[in-house]
Order: C-alpha cells, then sequence, then structure tokens
C-alpha cells in the first residue's frame, strides 16, 4: 500500500564516497571507525552500515548494545565499538555478538567478567575510555589505578584499546583540544607503567579530520606503539562541521577541501496535498500567527513536527517548490506545514516539495535548518521521525 507521502533519500553512493575522502585526509598509518549510531545519524543503520563497510571500514561506532546487535545483523564481520557502556544483563550479548564495549565502571568490568565465565571464554575485548576533561564518562587519571587493578583480577577482560573524547575539537584555537591531547599522553603512560599494552588509541571525530589535524592523533598513537582509530561521525554524511571562531580566509586547505568534495547524504521530500486560495484577513494555522494582508495562493504539505520538522520554523523558514523557496506560513502542525505559493506559477497537488536537499538550482542544507532554529546540524538529522521512510537511490 502507498504510504504517506513523506520520506528520506538516501545515497549510499555518495556516503561511500565521503568514507574514502575522509580516510585520505587520515594517515595512513591510521584507521577510521564509522560512527553509525542513533540510526546512523537519522539516516538509517540498515542503509548506512553496509555502505561504510563497502567503503572499507573495519569499525562501526553506536551508543548501546541493542544498536550493536542490530548493526551485527547488518554487517556480521566488522568491528564495533559501544560507546554508552554496558548495563547489567547485556554481557551474554557482547560476548554472543562479538561487540567491543567501552568501559570505566567497575560494574562494567564485574557484569562483562561474569558474562565470559558463563561462556566460558579466556578473552573478551574492551577499550577503556579515559576522561581528559569533560567531565561525561570515562575514568579521570586519580581513578585509573584502583580501575587497572580490577583488570588484573578479571584476565579474561583484555585490554584491547583506549578512547577518549574532544570536547572542542570544533574551537578554532585548538586550546582545549591540545590540552586534552597532553592529559591523553599521560593516561597511555600511566597504562603502560601497569603493564598493559592496548593496541588502539581511539581519539578525534570529524572536525579534526577535516582540519587537517590527524596527524597529532597519528603521532601520538605511534609514540606509545599503538595505532590511531579516528571517529568520523557527522562528516560522513556529507556535512563539515563548522568551527568556532571559524578560521581566517582561506583556513586549513583540508578544511577547503572538505567543504568541497563532501557529498549530501540525505535529501528529505514530501509533497503538495492541496492547493487553496485565500482573502485578506484569513487566519493562517492554530493561533492565528499569520494573517494574510491579501489574496494568497496556499499549499499543503505532507510534514509536521512529529516527522522531525521543528515547530519553531513556522513563518520564519521556507521549502522547496519547482525550485523555488516557499515561506512557511503559520504554526507548523503536527502532521501538515503550509507554503506561500502566491509568486510560484502553477504549484498543484503532487508537486514534490524539498525540506532538505537540493531542487533545481535552489539548495536547503542541515546547517540553514540549525540556523534557524539555534542548534545543530546533529539534531537537524536525528530528529527526523522514524515514521518518515528510509529509501535507498
Amino acid at each position: 500500500m502507498p504510504t504517506r507521502p513523506c520520506w528520506v533519500e538516501i545515497s549510499t553512493r555518495a556516503l561511500e564516497n565521503n568514507f574514502r575522502f575522509l580516510a585520505r585526509l587520515a594517515s595512513p598509518e591510521a584507521e577510521l571507525l564509522a560512527v553509525v549510531k542513533a540510526d546512523a545519524y537519522g539516516h538509517s543503520l540498515a542503509l548506512c552500515a553496509p555502505a561504510v563497510v563497502r567503503a572499507g571500514a573495519g569499525w562501526l561506532g553506536v551508543t548501546s548494545v541493542e544498536e550493536a546487535v542490530e548493526a551485527r545483523s547488518f554487517c556480521p564481520d566488522v568491528n564495533i565499538l559501544v560507546f554508552g557502556g554496558v548495563f547489567p544483563g547485556q554481557g551474554n550479548a557482547v560476548v554472543q555478538h562479538g561487540l567491543a564495549p567501552i568501559v570505566w565502571e567497575p560494574q562494567h568490568l564485574d557484569e562483562l567478567a561474569s558474562a565470559a565465565r558463563a561462556a566460558d571464554i579466556s578473552s573478551l575485548p574492551v577499550h577503556l575510555e579515559i576522561d581528559t576533561g569533560m567531565s561525561r564518562q570515562g575514568v579521570d587519571l586519580g581513578g585509573l589505578t584502583p580501575l587497572l587493578e580490577r583488570f588484573h583480577s578479571s584476565p579474561a577482560i583484555q585490554l584491547e584499546g583506549l578512547m577518549t573524547h574532544l570536547y572542542a575539537a570544533d574551537e578554532a584555537d585548538g586550546r582545549a583540544t591540545s590540552d586534552q591531547l597532553q592529559r591523553t599522553s599521560a593516561a597511555v603512560e600511566q597504562i603502560q607503567a601497569a603493564g598493559f599494552r592496548p593496541r588502539w588509541l581511539s581519539v578525534g571525530s570529524s572536525a579534526l579530520l577535516v582540519s587537517g589535524q590527524a596527524e597529532k592523533i597519528t603521532s601520538l598513537a605511534r609514540r606509545y606503539g599503538m595505532k590511531a582509530l579516528i571517529r568520523p561521525g557527522l562528516a560522513l554524511y556529507g556535512v563539515a562541521p563548522q568551527f568556532d571562531p571559524p578560521f581566517g580566509t582561506p583556513g586549513p586547505s583540508a578544511l577547503a577541501e572538505s567543504r568541497s568534495r563532501l557529498q549530501p547524504v540525505l535529501t528529505w521530500k514530501t509533497m503538495v496535498m492541496s492547493v487553496r486560495s485565500i482573502q485578506p484577513g484569513s487566519v493562517v494555522g492554530y493561533n492565528g500567527t499569520f494573517v494574510a494582508t491579501e489574496p494568497m495562493r496556499l499549499a499543503l504539505v505532507a510534514v509536521g513536527y512529529a516527522d522531525g520538522l521543528d515547530r519553531q520554523l513556522g513563518n520564519r523558514f521556507s521549502l522547496l517548490v519547482r525550485g523555488q523557496r516557499a515561506p512557511i506560513v503559520g504554526r507548523i502542525s503536527m502532521d501538515h506545514a503550509v507554503l506561500d505559493v502566491t509568486e510560484i506559477h502553477g504549484v498543484a497537488s503532487g508537486d514534490e516539495v524539498v525540506i532538505l536537499g537540493t531542487q533545481d538550482r535552489e539548495t536547503i542544507t542541515a546547517d540553514h535548518h540549525a540556523e534557524a532554529t539555534n542548534t545543530i546540524p546533529w539534531e537537524v538529522f536525528t530528529r527526523i521521525g522514524s515514521r518518515v521512510k528510509r529509501a535507498e537511490v
């Protein structure tokens, strides 16, 4: 049965090209982990995880064990890193599906050690997260020693990798990142002094790659006989992070190249449901936030805030119809929005409307949505609702 006409088109070819481009920005000594958490940033895990693996990804990154189990069903042979820790009762799934969880609390080790004993396995690889300044998750340097002692008492738990999260990689001056890398170095020294030799050092995301700073991580890993594992997310999906403050002109050459080479992966579309004419004084939408001052033609479209179109966009944003920008008038409803198509000739029921993407020579980007709602592109993508069908093109 045909469905309501509000859908997302995913270009897996663009995604594969983006991964290969980002891999070239990294040092040959480094490896990329493709971040596909949150349903691949709202793009569809089922479509995107296999695509990045085809492009050469040896690692996927997800938030939870349940996301990892789903990713494993699409990608049976790839390494899968679970960012969000292990909750009670999830250790058996980690073992069964061959996942690599990030740990930083004693209870994580207890859960995994118990699962390893139950499965009678002698080696269960984990990655240890170090808190180098974000104060979100991870063990700080002061807590490392007692946690490492827990590794010694749980021989089946193998310390395969270390990771930390750079909380200000999109700040152009790089001061916070430099400080975090110094703390990372101190943590590695402490860990190696305790007799551990993890293979992977996982640091850095899209901002670090597109600004040409991957060598910093590769060099740090090399110093300790480790291999760098860099974790691009947003850039995989065709968006180069914005930097604050912006780099001066011309800025890093890698950033300029990234902005020109990264290809949008997602296009969000809907359809005109009906068109009507109204007279001056007519109210449009809830609470009368828009009142016509002249004769107008309005198009009703099948997208609302339940689909992920931010309610703040009413009376302040436009969508694309017949290659032109049509302003949203009135408040966005749960399931509908209304466009002013007075100046766009011939708009009719069934016309395609682009919410995010390109139509003819006009483009609406995730950055445009983010700027209009005072948020970030990550949120724009991930709030696109689950009832909006994703289709590969």
